[in-house]
């Protein structure tokens, strides 16, 4: 795989079902509950619909035509003020370490910005401590509990970045 053929882009209809499998993937690589996280959100299979909307986005990582991962950044449901949520970011073992993480971070980061949104929020599992490492590169720091309503009650590590 070459980096010349590897794009950060926006999610295509053509991408759903490529994503939702690597997505799938990736939390059973983890050992991630099929409860209570990503695993269970009816998104996962219309992703380009779930993000097609003024306030929200998701970016694939394309290499020529393979989905390796995707990050996306949508409003944070039942957040008050301009809190967004960076929402299911997610690799490919072959996009890990190559940097890809840093650039979406900042694709994302960028993007939440451009939408007018003044804090970003994410979820994420103890046990991901790569992610969790990249994380607190950027700029998130940790919160004492869950903000919002995500569904997402597996996960418990919480953090936040100012925009």
């Amino acid at each position: 795989m070459s980096k010349d053929n590897i794009v950060i882009r926006e999610i295509t209809k053509a991408d759903d079902k490529q994503l939702a499998k690597v997505i799938r993937h990736v939390l059973l690589e983890f050992g991630v509950p099929k409860v209570g996280t990503a695993y269970a959100d009816a998104a996962l299979d219309c992703m380009m619909e779930t993000y097609n909307n003024a306030k929200a986005i998701y970016f694939v990582i394309d290499a020529d035509g393979a989905i390796i991962g995707g990050a996306g950044i949508a409003p944070l449901e039942g957040a008050e003020g301009a809190v967004c949520e960076l929402q299911k970011m997610y690799f490919l073992p072959e996009a890990r370490g190559t940097g890809l993480g840093r650039k979406m971070m900042q694709t994302c980061l960028e993007a939440a910005k451009n939408l007018g949104y003044k804090q970003c929020y994410l979820e994420t599992l103890p046990y991901m401590t790569a992610a969790t490492k990249l994380y607190k590169k950027t700029g998130f720091r940790a919160l004492k509990g869950p903000l919002g309503n995500t569904g997402h009650y597996s996960c418990n590590v919480w953090m936040i970045i100012d925009l």
